[in-house]
């Protein structure tokens, strides 16, 4: 009943497994696209003035593997108002940053952060977003 076995004595290709040993050297590596803290920092600054005006409630941030994305919500059990995307593989085609609605149609696209948040800043009941 106390017999305990190492499942990488008994396999000859960990990397086919998905399992790092001590005995390999090459690392397997699982890369997630993150937002850095600077950008982190610009968006809960605009998250925190937008809550502190009761316009929005909560938020969520998911990492992917291609992607980073900061989901905005006006209630908890609501399909995301805002979604703030991060994708670096378009760096240099459209921008790396995109901001979708909460229709999935993307509002606005670019290479700085700071630029695309200002759509988000405008008071949604005064403007028309398009």
């Amino acid at each position: 009943m106390n017999n305990i076995l190492k499942i990488l004595n008994f396999t000859d290709n960990h990397k086919r497994l998905g399992i790092s040993s001590k005995k390999s050297k090459e690392p397997l590596t699982n890369k997630l696209t993150a937002f850095s803290r600077e950008e982190l920092n610009q968006i809960l600054t605009l998250y925190g003035r937008k809550v502190v005006s009761g316009e929005w409630k909560d938020y969520a941030i998911d990492t992917l593997k291609d992607q980073a994305v900061f989901s905005v919500y006006r209630k908890t059990n609501e399909i995301p108002q805002f979604t703030i995307i991060k994708i670096p593989k378009l760096r240099h085609s459209n921008g790396v940053y995109q901001i979708k609605g909460q229709d999935g149609r993307i509002l606005k696209r670019g290479s700085e952060l700071s630029n695309l948040l200002k759509i988000l800043e405008k008071d949604t009941k005064r403007y028309k977003i398009i």
